[in-house]
């Protein structure tokens, strides 16, 4: 069973750094990437990290927590809240991994919170 924490904390830590080798350190070289669930998704390691850096956040911008839902052999369902200094954003993640801890298909929902 893969344990999604470091995996995880690398996409964390990339997303902080926007680091290209820190974003293909999460990817299998075919992995698909689905920003949202039925919209085309990211193939392959080197359009992932494009786009990733195509829509970067500013290092330290944001703040994630999460919890697992689920977590089997080889996929990990995670919920998480994602903190802006103006938004709030509720996430559900589908990581499906190969044995070796990386990433080979990732899909996210994500819905901005409301704020009254």
């Amino acid at each position: 069973m893969v344990e999604p924490r470091p995996w995880i904390e690398g996409y964390v830590r990339a997303w902080n750094s926007n680091d290209p080798d820190d974003i293909s350190a999460l990817f299998t070289e075919d992995a698909i990437y689905y920003t949202e669930p039925y919209g085309p998704p990211w193939q392959g390691r080197d359009e992932i990290v494009s786009q990733w850096l195509g829509r970067r956040d500013k290092p330290g911008e944001a703040t994630f927590e999460w919890q697992p839902v689920t977590v089997a052999d080889d996929v990990s369902v995670i919920e998480g809240v994602t903190s802006y200094p103006d938004k709030t954003y509720s996430n559900l993640w589908v990581i499906r991994f190969v044995p070796d801890g990386r990433c080979r298909e990732f899909t996210e929902w994500w819905m901005r919170q409301d704020v009254k």
